[in-house]
C-alpha cells in the first residue's frame, strides 16, 4: 500500500516539472525574440574537442601543398681553428721587463711582443767568447802545422790532428753563435735583455704574463698565443638520433645570435668519434671563413639540410594558435564540432602563409582564424 502511494507521488512530481519547462519554452517563443543568439559551445569528453552552436561563423580554409627539404637546427659556438693558433713561448728563463702588446691586439710577423731580462744570455755569451778564442788558436796551430809539414819538419799525422782540432773549434763556434741567436741576442752586441718577436701575423687571443712576472724557457703556459682569425670553427652538439642527417663534406647554414639577419655557409669538416654519455650528443665541427664579425665564444645556430625533399602543408598564419609555447590549429570534425590539434609549425612563407611540418596534411580543412574561435571558447 505504502509502496504504491510513493510511486504515484513520484510520477506526479516528474509530470509537473516537465509541464513547467515546456511552458517556459512556449512563453519564450511567444515573446518574438528575433535578436542574435550567442554562440554556445559544449566540450566533449576530449578536452581538445568542442561543439559550436553556430559553426558558420568560423570560416574554413584548405591547407596548401609545399615541397621542402628536411632541416635540422642545432646550436653551437665559435671556436678557434687550432691549426691556425701559434704559441709564443719565452726562449729564456727570466723576468719580464717590458710588454709591447696586449690581449686582443693585431700584430704583424716580426713585431716585438715583450722583453725578458735573463741570465741565460750571459752564460751563452761566455760560451760564445770561449769558442771564438779556441777557434782562433786552432786556426793558428793549423797554419803552423801546414808550414812545418811543407818543410818536412813534422809528419802528416800531426797536420791531420791540427786540422781536426780546427774543425772541432769551428763547430763549437757555430753552435754557441746559434745558441745566442735562439735566445734572441745579437752575438756582436750581446745584452742581458732579450726581445721576443711575433712568429706570425694575427690576433693575440691569450696572454699569460704581466709586467715583472717570471717566465720559464719553453715551458707552459706560453706568454702569448697568436691566432689567425681568417678561418674559424663552429662546434655543435648533435643528438645521436639526428646524426644520420649530418655528413662530412656537406654544407650548413650558420646564423649568429649577434647578427640574426646574416646567413653564412660552413662546411662539415669532422664528426668527432666520441659521444657524450650523459646527453647522448656528438661534437660536429664546421669550418668557414670569418667575414670579420665572428668572435670566439659567440653562440650560433647551424641548419643542416637533408638530401630528400618532403611534402608539407601550408596554412594562413592566422590559422595557427600559439598557446603555452606550442602551436595549434582548429579542424572541423562534422556537425558543428571542432578539434584542437597540435602542429609543428615551420618557416614563414610568402603570402602570409606558414609551413606545417606535422599535424596537418595538404587538403585538410582548418579554421582560418584560430584566435577568434579561441576567444569565443574562453567567453563561454
Amino acid at each position: 500500500m505504502n509502496r504504491s502511494f510513493l510511486l504515484q507521488a513520484t510520477l506526479a512530481v516528474c509530470a509537473l516539472v516537465y509541464s513547467s519547462g515546456c511552458g517556459r519554452r512556449v512563453s519564450a517563443a511567444s515573446e518574438g525574440d528575433t535578436g542574435p543568439r550567442p554562440t554556445v559551445t559544449q566540450p566533449d569528453f576530449d578536452p581538445n574537442s568542442f561543439t559550436v552552436d553556430h559553426p558558420e561563423r568560423f570560416p574554413l580554409v584548405a591547407a596548401g601543398d609545399y615541397v621542402a627539404t628536411p632541416e635540422l637546427n642545432v646550436t653551437g659556438n665559435v671556436s678557434p681553428d687550432i691549426s691556425r693558433q701559434v704559441p709564443v713561448p719565452s726562449l729564456a728563463t727570466g723576468r719580464v721587463v717590458e710588454i709591447d702588446a696586449r690581449l686582443g691586439d693585431v700584430v704583424k710577423k716580426g713585431q716585438v711582443l715583450f722583453k725578458v731580462r735573463s741570465t741565460d744570455v750571459s752564460g751563452a755569451y761566455s760560451d760564445y767568447r770561449k769558442a771564438v778564442k779556441n777557434e782562433e788558436l786552432a786556426r793558428m796551430q793549423l797554419d803552423r802545422a801546414k808550414l812545418l809539414y811543407e818543410h818536412g819538419a813534422i809528419p802528416k799525422s800531426n797536420l791531420e790532428v791540427a786540422q781536426t782540432t780546427e774543425d772541432d773549434a769551428v763547430v763549437d763556434l757555430d753552435t754557441s753563435t746559434e745558441h745566442l741567436r735562439l735566445l734572441g741576442s745579437d752575438p756582436s752586441h750581446p745584452s742581458g735583455v732579450i726581445d721576443v718577436y711575433a712568429p706570425v701575423s694575427g690576433v693575440i687571443t691569450d696572454q699569460q704574463i704581466t709586467d715583472q712576472s717570471g717566465v720559464q724557457a719553453l715551458t707552459p703556459p706560453n706568454p702569448f698565443t697568436i691566432s689567425d682569425l681568417s678561418h674559424v670553427w663552429i662546434i655543435c652538439d648533435v643528438y645521436e638520433n639526428n646524426l644520420s642527417q649530418v655528413h662530412v663534406g656537406e654544407f650548413a647554414d650558420i646564423r649568429l645570435n649577434a647578427y640574426p639577419d646574416r646567413r653564412l655557409t660552413a662546411r662539415v669538416d669532422n664528426i668527432l668519434p666520441i659521444m657524450d654519455p650523459n646527453i647522448r650528443t656528438a661534437k660536429v665541427r664546421l669550418e668557414l671563413a670569418n667575414p670579420g664579425i665572428m668572435r670566439f665564444g659567440m653562440f650560433a645556430t647551424a641548419t643542416f639540410h637533408g638530401l630528400n625533399r618532403e611534402r608539407h602543408a601550408t596554412v594562413p598564419a592566422a590559422a595557427i594558435l600559439h598557446l603555452h609555447d606550442r602551436e595549434w590549429v582548429y579542424m572541423p570534425t562534422g556537425n558543428g564540432r571542432f578539434r584542437r590539434t597540435e602542429v609543428d609549425a615551420g618557416d614563414m612563407l610568402p603570402g602570409n602563409l606558414q609551413e606545417i611540418r606535422s599535424g596537418v596534411n595538404p587538403g585538410d580543412q582548418v579554421v582560418s582564424s584560430a584566435l577568434v574561435l579561441q576567444q569565443t571558447l574562453e567567453q563561454q
